[in-house]
């Protein structure tokens, strides 16, 4: 991806958990069953989550919408719990380009009684017009998330 043809998608959330707890919701399969995919957050069966959660480990979460698979895939290009995140993410039939692989950064920052959350989706400017999408989708699963973790019960320990 060429960085001076790229378009980013940025959002800021606060989360009334500890960065460890939302850092850790985004590798547990059972957790992302929860909050990313699925009927609690769009028309979605899913069929598989999967993942190798360390660096240069990928995932793979197929899901079915409307009768179509799509399976978005990605590898872990940096883990540093729980503070940083960063994954390439695309959809595996458009990978054999790659301008249609973009990469996704989460920073994760102590704040009051939780953490502070920022989401930076960088992609080729080959999907400008689907920015608004992207940002409109990660603010779901965003908001999916922060109601999940704040029906967890909480964790002592």
């Amino acid at each position: 991806m060429n960085p001076s043809k790229t378009v980013q998608v940025q959002l800021t959330r606060f989360f009334a958990v500890s960065a460890e707890r939302v850092f850790d919701a985004w590798l547990s399969p059972e957790t992302l069953g929860r909050w990313m995919w699925g009927p609690s957050v769009r028309d979605e069966e899913v069929l598989h989550l999967r993942l190798d959660a360390r660096v240069g480990g990928g995932f793979s979460f197929l899901v079915r919408r409307k009768g179509q698979d799509i399976d978005h895939i990605g590898t872990y290009l940096e883990i540093a719990r729980p503070q940083r995140l960063v994954f390439t993410w695309a959809i595996r039939e458009e990978t054999m380009s790659e301008e249609n692989i973009s990469r996704v950064t989460l920073d994760f920052r102590p704040k009051d009684s939780g953490c502070e959350l920022t989401l930076t989706h960088v992609m080729s400017d080959t999907w400008a017009e689907y920015a608004d999408r992207t940002q409109a989708g990660w603010a779901t699963m965003l908001t999916t998330l922060a109601r999940e973790l704040s029906a967890e019960a909480p964790r002592h320990g």
